[in-house]
């Protein structure tokens, strides 16, 4: 990591902050602010944080530090690179002289697999028989958290049927100076590696890891097969093994050049502890639930390490480069291993990875698309995608104006629209049953045999129109017609729900008043809600529905099929049974607190708290919303 740094400064690409900066609420307040700068703005490191240990975040937090952190100039390029060596393993071999040529290539690649050494690690440096978490300098992120979560770490278990290891990111909540959550969901293998240490009654051994090397801690993020030891990517993408050192106090390796150490166990045995909430990268608060402990034994550590973080919260924010580099790693092993037709992959940051995903495909059969939907909807952690959009090849799906055009052209609504219901993230707050729900792929590759779907060019009038009637009406806070504008037929309008008045009723009626033909999606947003910025409201309605429960297919007095979209919130008046999260924003008395120290940080122009504009979105009930909910706008 200090090599990390180094480089990092090298390329200008980050700032060190020697003032006092409180890692609880005042490194998220600033971090979230350079975060959302053009680009990503520049990694952060805090010398000074109460603690031994500076703090270094936002270090992968954009295109060009994602590339440093993985030793690459073109993320592409680490892909096309799994493609060469896959083509050059299955190439058939006719005669010995073929079968030898391959020897170099073994031999590479085994010199790219984790490696046991024996003695002390350089992450054991020093050491903490009695160990303490409070002397790292652990984050509270959100002001309505748990309390203080460790975000990026490296949790290793291992499998105990075959012996494999795994290495997954699961937040971990302080609950005492020796004592966390482990927050995995029921999808992950450290779940299941846990379920199997349960069925015996045995203490499960993890090992946590903080630092080393940037690829590790990407690395056990990727979306691998299961028991596909994650620091074999490492080493595959850093051309170079990964050293592994024994812990002290139980039997599980980490890596040698891990800044710092945590290791212990987890008793299966042992009631689990309520934990949460915390702010998460939906934007949205993830809530309170029952978690296993995390009991720590000893904690090691390099002598002048360096503890590393991360914040998620309303995008864009780091994980979203992260999930642009799986995005296009991973594209080229979904190619040669289950869709050859697949040409390319798109995650906006708005979809925050599971709730939106663009595919482009070689379209030459019909129903290719379908078949596409289907295999990606059982790809791993791709069965998580909410909503997919599925394009022929002759589009650029990254040009995301074109791309809304391209939609349009091709897209018949009575037609091309396919629900299917099946596993979601369990951090989607919109399904009405936990992890489980509705989902909707958009087919607009073309048709083959039919003409592209006319669409109405709006004119100035009618767009003036449109605006002057929906303030009209006194439900109605705002509205958006700048898709209008560009030819996009898809009208956003803030609303107040009255009671158990449904969604459609209200938007059918709308659209009879505004009496514009062409208009193809009216989306529906929470009255008080900044209608101002597309971006915005594209997350807030990816993250609010529920496609079967909460899209519409209507013919409005024009004759013109329009989907009505409840992007609003949900509640008990709406037979919808779960809490319902608030978003995330800090507390005044942050803002103002980073307000006056600004100038002093040596960041550049003053930058306004992000969380400003989204303060309109919160209703009572700290990290979730108190029952009723539109009691605040009326």
């Amino acid at each position: 990591m200090k090599h990390f740094i180094k480089i990092l400064e090298a390329k200008n690409e980050l700032v060190r902050i020697k003032e006092y900066i409180n890692p609880e609420l005042e490194i998220t307040e600033i971090t979230d602010r350079v975060s959302k700068s053009e680009g990503g703005g520049k990694a952060l490191l805090f010398e000074n944080t109460g603690t031994a240990f500076p703090v270094l975040i936002n270090a992968m937090g954009s295109y060009n530090r994602m590339c440093l952190a993985l030793g690459t100039n073109d993320l592409d390029g680490i892909g096309k690179q799994i493609e060469t060596i896959f083509r050059q393993l299955t190439k058939p071999r006719e005669n010995m002289w073929g079968k030898i040529k391959i020897l170099p290539l073994l031999k590479m690649l085994g010199s790219w697999m984790p490696k046991s050494i024996s003695g002390k690690g350089r992450c054991q440096e020093v050491i903490h028989i009695t160990p303490d978490l409070n002397m790292l300098p652990v984050l509270k992120c959100w002001p309505e958290d748990g309390g203080r979560f460790i975000t990026l770490p490296m949790v290793i278990t291992r499998d105990l049927q075959n012996n494999t290891r795994n290495v997954g990111m699961y937040r971990m909540q302080l609950f005492d100076k020796n004592t966390t959550g482990m927050h995995w969901h029921p999808h992950k293998t450290g779940a299941r590696h846990y379920d199997q240490y349960k069925a015996i009654a045995k203490k499960m051994p993890v090992a946590v890891a903080l630092g080393g090397d940037p690829v590790l801690a990407y690395s056990a993020t990727a979306p691998l097969p299961d028991n596909i030891d994650e620091y074999m990517l490492a080493g595959f993408i850093r051309k170079r093994k990964v050293n592994m050192v024994k812990c002290f106090t139980n039997d599980l390796e980490v890596p040698d050049e891990a800044d710092i150490i945590i290791e212990g166990y987890i008793d299966p045995e042992e009631e689990l502890a309520w934990e949460g909430p915390f702010g998460d990268h939906t934007g949205f608060y993830s809530l309170p639930d029952w978690f296993p402990k995390f009991h720590v034994t000893c904690i090691t550590h390099k002598k002048n390490a360096v503890y590393p973080a991360t914040i998620v919260g309303i995008p864009p924010q780091e994980d979203a480069w992260i999930i642009k580099a799986t995005e296009r790693i991973f594209l080229i092993p979904m190619r040669l291993t289950m869709i050859p037709e697949i040409l390319d992959m798109e995650m906006p940051p708005e979809g925050i990875a599971h709730n939106m995903t663009i595919i482009k495909i070689n379209k030459t059969f019909h129903g290719q698309a379908q078949k596409v939907m289907n295999a990606i909807w059982g790809a791993g952690q791709m069965m998580f995608t909410k909503i997919m959009v599925i394009t022929g090849e002759e589009i650029d799906i990254h040009n995301y104006q074109k791309l809304a055009k391209y939609i349009f052209d091709n897209v018949k609504l009575s037609r091309d629209l396919h629900f299917s219901k099946g596993p979601l993230d369990i951090l989607d707050h919109s399904s009405s049953q936990l992890a489980y729900g509705s989902r909707l792929c958009i087919d607009a590759t073309n048709t083959f045999s039919e003409t592209a779907v006319k669409q109405s060019l709006f004119s100035k009038i009618e767009i003036d129109r449109i605006v002057k009637l929906t303030k009209q009406e006194s439900q109605i806070s705002g509205v958006n017609v700048s898709l209008l504008k560009e030819k996009i037929p898809v009208l956003f309008v803030s609303i107040l729900k009255k009671g158990k008045e449904h969604f459609y009723e209200t938007g059918k009626g709308l659209l009879n008043k505004i009496f514009v033909p062409g208009i193809k999606i009216l989306i529906l947003v929470d009255y008080g809600l900044d209608i101002n910025e597309v971006s915005m409201l594209v997350w807030v309605a990816f993250g609010n529905i529920e496609p079967e429960r909460d899209i519409r297919l209507i013919k409005p007095e024009t004759e013109t099929p329009c989907l009505i979209v409840d992007a609003t919130r949900k509640s008990k008046l709406n037979k919808f049974e779960r809490d319902w999260p608030n978003v995330i924003v800090s507390d005044d008395t942050t803002i103002r607190n980073i307000d006056e120290k600004w100038k002093t940080l040596e960041l550049g122009d003053f930058v306004h708290s992000p969380s400003k504009k989204f303060k309109q979105m919160i209703f009572p009930g700290g990290a979730s919303v108190k029952e009723k909910q539109s009691e605040k706008y009326q």
